[in-house]
């Protein structure tokens, strides 16, 4: 007998979230069919009825994982979006969270395509990153240059502290500490169209 399209769409929607999880943790050139498919909890051989090749599976990731974080809720304010992402918890969670700081070492190797889909789901995010942080009086293109440069140091920070926890637990919370504390007072001195001349005026 078989398998349904429902079963079948299920079945595929198994393998792309054990795939994503894998990736995330090993990267994607680490993990093998074998491995993946165990983890999915089918035989390898099924492999090929859901996908033509490891990149197609990976260009499947891709769209689901930055849709799935499209979709997912972002309110408040900076500094409550940087305390989220800047927490320990966000770091030491290496299956899930963030995909675009999550992949971000894969993508440059990635088909294009699935580096497409990243790219997708990175200008997504800065657009809503600039929606938060807008203020009155800044024009588009400033607010989206303070959107880039937030999220780049959010990304930035958790990707360093990412990669010394284990051998520094005290230093990896320090960057993130920095991190969350440099966003935070950056809202205290927003940029306005007029802040540089002001500044130079000053001196």
């Amino acid at each position: 007998m078989g398998v349904s399209r429902q079963q079948a769409a299920e079945n595929r929607s198994a393998i792309v979230a054990a795939a994503e999880r894998l990736f995330r943790v090993r990267g994607v050139d680490a993990v093998g069919l074998t491995e993946l498919m165990k983890e999915a909890g089918f035989s390898q051989g099924g492999f090929y009825n859901h996908f033509k090749s490891k990149d197609a599976l990976v260009t499947a990731v891709m769209e689901t994982a930055m849709q799935d974080y499209a979709d997912s809720p972002s309110g408040g304010s900076l500094g409550k979006q940087a305390a989220r992402y800047l927490s320990a918890s966000h770091r030491d969670n290496l299956a899930a969270g963030c995909p675009l700081s999550g992949f971000a070492g894969d993508a440059p190797r990635m088909t294009d395509a699935a580096r497409a889909s990243y790219a997708r789901g990175l200008a997504a995010y800065l657009d809503r990153l600039a929606a938060m942080i807008a203020t009155e009086g800044a024009t588009t293109e400033q607010t989206r240059r303070d959107a880039i440069a937030a999220f780049s140091q959010m990304v930035g920070a958790l990707v360093l502290s990412r990669a010394i926890a284990g051998a520094d637990p005290a230093f990896a919370d320090e960057i993130l500490d920095a991190g969350r504390r440099t966003l935070v007072d950056a809202l205290d001195d927003p940029v306005t169209p007029d802040s540089g001349r002001r500044r130079r005026s000053d001196r």
